[in-house]
């Protein structure tokens, strides 16, 4: 049998509020692991050992060192919940960690807001930037955003009255669970406080007249977007995400990057959707990185040319070509680390990226389509229809 390493949820209110289990688990341990804040919460004779920064490249050797005795790890809340038990967990494997959890943060904020917990929006601050907060902010949405320090409701104030959603209520949470707790609600452009550093946010989304609608669906507007020109138009890029089927876990290339539009709109689908941007024109690659952090989404950016700037890339899921399809290798290297079942698209307008395209479908098959967008535009003192350029959409799944 494995050495058992057991985690123990501690909340604000410290070793009042645990379990008797919990307290008979860290009375009996011999290392006694856990923030500096965390340890000062619990009495014990055990040895006590502060978490070293940074920590994931610390922990296995700290581990190794404690092998052999019995050790006991303290963590805020619900451990398994953007905590040290996920990653314990991940490191010794699910047999080797026994878990007792406290409330979560985010169950205890949803029990003084009189939230249903199944029906929030619960994004982590802690060591991400403010940005992730971005696609969440939707109409009549309630947001939990756990915080990373006294600063983080200020920004997240900020960042609501920059979408136009300054009238939304706002909830900062200190020290749930503990004396010291507060609570207190504010509209978000009207916040203006002081907080402690150990505090959770909860936002009822109130999006003022006017301000822009920018859903997790594919085909946000083009104005969305920084360009130079180089971006797949709002019509083209909802059908070509479509194509590309984003499926939550996995991983897209982007080649050709431009603006980034595919790789960020493939990642608003879901939180752990990720995507890898390939740019050779290292100005498109600043702005590509300046759209993602606008629209909330992480993305790496590789600024080089494909094929040679695929190389030692994890192999994707889902590949977009939508610049330099024409380059010798491109399409060949794509499809080739390509997993399988994964899906290939390219879009081409130019007449040899069409020539190319043709090649291709006859040799693999999958679905040829053309797409024909006209828009409403002045004619003298009428309207008329003025057509942009069609683009040819060829997709395949190996």
């Amino acid at each position: 049998m494995p050495e058992v390493l057991t985690v123990v949820g501690v909340g604000a209110d410290g070793w009042a509020g645990l379990s008797p289990r919990a307290r008979e688990v860290i009375a009996s341990a011999e290392v006694l692991m856990g923030s500096t804040r965390q340890l000062a919460l619990v009495p014990s004779a055990a040895e006590r050992v502060s978490w070293p920064s940074p920590l994931s490249e610390s922990l296995p050797g700290l581990l190794a060192t404690y092998r052999g005795r019995r050790i006991c790890v303290l963590a805020s809340g619900d451990p398994t919940f953007h905590g040290i038990g996920t990653t314990l967990t991940r490191l010794l494997g699910p047999e080797a960690v026994r878990v007792i959890p406290h409330p979560s943060s985010v169950s205890l904020a949803c029990a003084r807001l009189g939230w249903p917990q199944d029906q929030v929006e619960v994004i982590s601050l802690v060591g991400h930037p403010l940005e992730l907060v971005q696609p969440h902010i939707q109409p009549g949405r309630r947001l939990v955003v756990l915080s990373w320090g006294a600063n983080t409701p200020a920004e997240v104030a900020a960042a609501l009255v920059a979408r136009g959603y300054g009238g939304s209520a706002f909830t900062v949470l200190e020290q749930l669970g503990s004396a010291n707790e507060r609570v207190r609600t504010t509209r978000a452009d009207e916040w203006n406080h002081e907080v402690d550093a150990l505090n959770v946010i909860g936002v009822q989304c109130e999006a003022e007249r006017g301000a822009d609608l920018l859903p997790t669906s594919p085909g946000l507007p083009d104005t969305a977007y920084e360009s130079d020109g180089q971006l797949t138009k709002r019509e083209v890029r909802a059908v070509t995400v479509s194509r590309l089927a984003p499926v939550p876990g996995q991983l897209l290339w982007d080649v050709g990057g431009g603006a980034g539009s595919i790789a960020i709109e493939w990642s608003r689908h879901h939180p752990s959707c990720r995507a890898v941007a390939i740019e050779r024109d290292p100005d498109r690659a600043k702005r590509l990185d300046r759209n993602a952090a606008t629209l909330g989404v992480a993305i790496r950016t590789v600024v080089g040319a494909a094929p040679s700037a695929l190389e030692g890339l994890e192999s994707p899921d889902a590949v977009f070509v939508g610049g330099g399809a024409t380059v010798p290798g491109v399409i060949e290297t794509c499809w080739e680390l390509l997993r399988p079942g994964g899906r290939l698209v390219v879009n081409g307008v130019t007449l040899e990226t069409e020539a190319l395209i043709a090649q291709w479908y006859a040799k693999l098959g999958g679905d040829l389509v053309r797409l024909s967008v006209q828009r409403a535009s002045p004619v003298g003192g009428m309207t008329g229809w003025r057509p942009a350029m069609p683009v040819t959409i060829w997709s395949v799944t190996k």
